[in-house]
């Protein structure tokens, strides 16, 4: 077995991963269909990443309400469940382990994919980004805020979602509560100005996450769900941090104790914020401490900083999304120091294999 901190399998509720290597959520925007189904492509590129020890799929919308980008690959239709089997089946086929993530991304959509009408979010204030629709990137526009009851509706969506995750066959589902999409524009004060029960104080900012979470678990076990957060996000998708971000933060990683959790996902600043004294420049550090449960954590490790990262204690997984993009064997590349293709950007969204699953493996350049 490699001495190497990434390559030693961990044990997540009842479920052995082969190794800490995780591939992160990705979205690609290769369902390019009538239904945004999952294709006989999804299925051979996930395949090919199947060393990893736990695969999250890309963003799947939990509703034709939660879209916000091109040709991604949904959750809530029936075709969608069907083009998703293709792809557990494949990674299952290849002794792989692989999670769906379940996404709304709230107010940063567009009336392009809304009939016209105006993206939901918790309050009606307009992020002032751009969403990606099928004519290229616009601004966002304001959205319109949520009524008490199209939150809890939403929170029901989710539920269906996980149901479809099973019979999909998905072995466990995270939660995408990051990023700037609609559950972290819950979380923070400059995009939740409600009054009502998800509104006001910490607690009720966080609510909806955990309404979720008690929603979902009918389906999956809670040691078959993760959680993803990105507590420093700020001045990205339209996220602006303020001094109550943190405790926010805080808050909910110390109640997500309350649950037995396949681990929670967290992301270190996307950007420089070394200049913002309410916010926390190292995530690891700051929150390992706070959770007592399977930590993985993302953004900007490559191999060695991963083992480094695990090492030290402040983490249990690493998740890779680049290098996983160009490396679709990553695993085994750092097993044999190998060297590690570069990824090709132009190819990141466009339809078809290019750039998807045409980078080689190891075993293929022999």
């Amino acid at each position: 077995m490699s001495k190497q901190a990434l390559l030693k399998p961990i044990q997540i509720g009842d479920m052995e991963l082969k190794n800490r290597v995780i591939m992160a959520p990705m979205t690609r925007s290769r369902a390019d269909n009538e239904y945004n189904a999952p294709t006989d492509l999804h299925a051979k590129y996930y395949r090919q990443r199947a060393s990893a020890g736990l695969i999250i799929s890309e963003g799947s919308q939990v509703s034709s309400q939660a879209v916000g980008y091109i040709n991604t690959a949904g959750i809530y239709k029936p075709e969608q469940v069907e083009g998703w089997k293709k792809v557990t089946e494949a990674v299952h086929e290849e002794d792989g382990k692989i999670f769906v993530q379940l996404w709304h991304v709230g107010r940063i959509s567009h009336p392009d994919f809304q009939d016209g009408e105006k993206p939901v979010a918790p309050s009606a204030l307009n992020p002032n980004t751009q969403a990606y629709t099928p004519e290229g990137f616009k601004d966002t526009v304001e959205p319109r805020a949520m009524t008490t009851e199209e939150v809890k509706q939403t929170v029901q969506d989710f539920k269906r979602a996980a149901k479809n995750a099973v019979d999909a066959g998905f072995d466990g589902i995270e939660i995408h509560s990051s990023n700037g999409y609609l559950l972290h524009q819950f979380f923070n004060r400059t995009s939740n100005q409600r009054s009502d029960e998800y509104g006001g104080s910490i607690e009720n900012r966080a609510r909806i996450l955990f309404e979720i979470l008690n929603a979902v678990k009918v389906f999956f076990p809670e040691n078959r769900i993760g959680v993803r957060l990105n507590p420093s996000l700020h001045g990205i998708f339209g996220m602006e941090a303020d001094e109550e971000t943190i405790p926010t933060f805080e808050y909910i990683v110390k109640k997500l104790n309350d649950y037995d959790l396949a681990y929670l996902h967290l992301s270190e600043p996307f950007n420089d914020v070394s200049d913002k004294d309410f916010l926390v420049s190292n995530i690891a550090e700051h929150f390992r401490p706070l959770y007592t449960g399977n930590l993985m954590i993302n953004a900007g490790f490559d191999q060695e900083s991963g083992n480094k990262v695990i090492e030290e204690g402040q983490a249990d997984m690493v998740s890779y999304a680049k290098l996983f993009i160009s490396n679709p064997d990553l695993p085994i590349r750092f097993e044999k120091n190998a060297e590690l293709q570069d990824w090709d950007e132009d190819t990141f969204y466009v339809p078809g294999k290019e750039g998807y699953t045409d980078y080689p493996k190891l075993e293929d350049k022999k």
